[in-house]
């Protein structure tokens, strides 16, 4: 099984503001929120897919 590619940390963030998603906090760590939910993105040049994966998957 081949590798699947990273996402790059502001390509995932510009995607969740579209999604109406805004920043609350930066540090280490991106954190967002749609008034209901809060996503936590790492600042790593590339996140890897399975991260950004089980971001998304997760529904409140």
């Amino acid at each position: 099984m081949g590798k699947i590619a990273g996402v790059p940390h502001l390509r995932a963030v510009r995607a969740l503001e579209r999604a109406g998603f805004r920043i609350m906090r930066q540090g280490k760590h991106i954190v967002m929120t749609d008034g209901t939910r809060i996503v936590t993105i790492p600042r790593h040049d590339l996140v890897d897919a399975y991260t950004m994966g089980a971001l998304f998957a997760m529904r409140g």
